[in-house]
């Protein structure tokens, strides 16, 4: 396969980067990012791009990939409604409208989060802008499309969150990690096992569209 990655330097996105970078049926990955990744390896061909709203600078290197795993995202806290969904649907779907258009036969996994509301109705914001996001990328004409939602998630291999203190609650929680795994693999995973399973649904598919954390510590 040949892979797009969107969010390659956030926590998730590293462990996702890592595990196409090692997959043997992965021969090529391309990261679009705002900053380099600082990953070297023969597969890896980075698109520094500003703009995530608008591709058209960059869309003949956005051709001829099979999927996209899209790992952007962002906290809501202390944000407005406005701005979280400028940078939660707003900027997913440019991204996704202009790959469907160039890759019809692509197959799309975006990263959303456990607790997202389908309806779009709920009291909590975050879960509502997810769900919207979530409804609008099923839409999309994509060979197929799947929505990961991961709660608790325990980063490996060096992976590591952007934000300080988020990374200092993983420091001081780490031995407790792998034991909350094999108690409770229902609410907790890691950045290995979403990566592995991005890349398995991309590959084989998956019989439904909204994978829960039971389906992606399944696979």
């Amino acid at each position: 396969m040949q892979v797009i990655v969107f969010g390659a330097t956030g926590m998730v996105g590293q462990g996702v980067l890592r595990e196409c970078l090692i997959d043997p049926g992965i021969a090529r990955v391309v990261v679009v990012g705002r900053s380099p990744t600082g990953v070297r390896n023969p597969k890896l061909t980075e698109i520094i791009h500003g703009d995530f709203t608008d591709y058209a600078a960059i869309a003949a290197q956005l051709t001829g990939f099979d999927a996209c795993f899209f790992c952007l995202g962002v906290s809501s806290i202390g944000m407005t409604e406005e701005r979280y969904r400028h940078l939660t649907y707003d900027l997913t779907l440019a991204a996704a409208t202009t790959l469907a258009r160039l890759n019809p036969r692509m197959t799309f996994v975006y990263v959303t989060g456990a607790g997202t509301d389908s309806t779009e109705q709920g009291s909590r914001m975050w879960a509502r802008i997810k769900g919207k996001t979530e409804n609008d990328l099923l839409k999309l004409p994509f060979r197929a499309a799947y929505m990961f939602r991961p709660g608790a998630i325990q980063p490996l291999h060096g992976a590591r969150s952007k934000t300080a203190w988020v990374q200092a609650v993983y420091a001081a929680t780490w031995p407790l990690w792998s034991v909350l795994r094999r108690l409770s693999p229902r609410l907790v995973t890691s950045t290995e096992q979403v990566g592995r399973a991005m890349i398995r649904v991309a590959r084989e598919g998956y019989p439904r569209k909204l994978l829960e954390m039971e389906d992606i510590n399944s696979l």
